[in-house]
């Protein structure tokens, strides 16, 4: 990994330790019972071990990142297909979508076939899974079942594999590996979901969605949305893009996390639920976490193979 990489990454844990001191004294100050300290604190923690994971995934190289991948989008699909409903006849089709559907797609990575990669879920996979639904004999909401699992396999498994498959991209003039700007993508997204809630916190007035996600403010969309981009824009170097095209980049992206956390939250929403999951404490399930990822990461990824790849 090139320089520049061990520095943001080390500048990323100076800042976790400073908000982990930060947290301390609060916890301190206003005292142990208080909630908001105790979901910050919790928050911070997750951050920790998240930042650590992907760390040693991204040194470790392609494969230990494909991996990493790999079981986030299965955990994700786990919390979907949990919280959206599904019928016994339905048991086929989950069995195409967790054992066949997502080794295959990043499968399909390891092998740096991007051209299958592109198209096997959305064409072959989303007809497999209607003709074991139809095979089942049920024809009770059949249209509704089916879209619910080819929704989840589209966000869960397709739609997050785009991250990894950055790694893949042949960027001439660039480092050895693309692990940096997969980095650069992560910080930004990942970023503005953190600002956004900090600047929903301190200065949130006017709702941004009420009915779909009730703690998200304009104020907050603004502050956070523009302190990502400021951020992605200095860290330009860790991408094939100069100055103002990591700014563009990083305004894309944030759009597409906002874009993904409301849809994904209509969707939990509509099933009486506040959260995906439990599995992070502090922050919710695993596609509480990366829901702005599912959405931002497609778009990031054929943006960046159009116009800085020779492919």
């Amino acid at each position: 990994m090139p320089s520049i990489f061990w520095i943001t990454i080390a500048g990323i844990f100076a800042m976790l330790i400073l908000f982990t001191l930060t947290g301390m004294a609060l916890r301190a100050k206003l005292g142990a019972d208080n909630t908001t300290i105790i979901n910050m604190n919790q928050r911070i923690v997750a951050w920790w071990v998240m930042i650590v994971v992907i760390t040693i995934a991204l040194w470790l190289g392609l494969y230990a990142t494909l991996f990493l991948f790999f079981m986030l989008s299965f955990l994700a699909l786990r919390e979907f297909i949990t919280l959206t409903p599904t019928k016994p006849s339905d048991y086929w089709p989950l069995v195409l979508a967790y054992y066949i559907a997502l080794p295959v797609q990043y499968l399909l990575l390891a092998m740096h076939w991007y051209a299958l990669f592109s198209i096997f879920l959305p064409v072959y996979g989303f007809s497999a899974l209607s003709a074991a639904s139809a095979f089942a004999h049920d024809t009770n909401e059949f249209l509704e079942r089916n879209a619910n699992i080819q929704w989840a396999l589209m966000v869960c498994i397709y739609s997050l594999s785009y991250a990894p498959a950055l790694m893949l991209l042949p960027i001439p003039d660039y480092f050895e590996n693309n692990g940096p700007l997969l980095l650069f993508f992560l910080i930004v997204v990942q970023s503005s979901d953190v600002f956004q809630y900090v600047c929903g916190k301190l200065w949130g007035k006017h709702k941004l969605s009420p009915l779909v996600s009730p703690s998200k403010t304009w104020e907050g969309l603004i502050g956070g949305g523009l302190l990502a981009i400021g951020i992605g824009t200095l860290l330009h170097g860790l991408t094939p893009f100069n100055l103002w095209q990591a700014a563009l980049m990083s305004a894309v992206t944030v759009a597409g996390g906002v874009i993904g956390g409301l849809v994904l939250s209509a969707v939990k929403r509509s099933m009486g639920a506040k959260d995906w999951g439990v599995l992070i404490s502090g922050h919710g399930g695993i596609l509480d976490r990366v829901d702005s990822i599912c959405f931002a990461a497609p778009i990031f990824f054929h943006l960046t193979r159009y116009f800085f790849t020779d492919a």
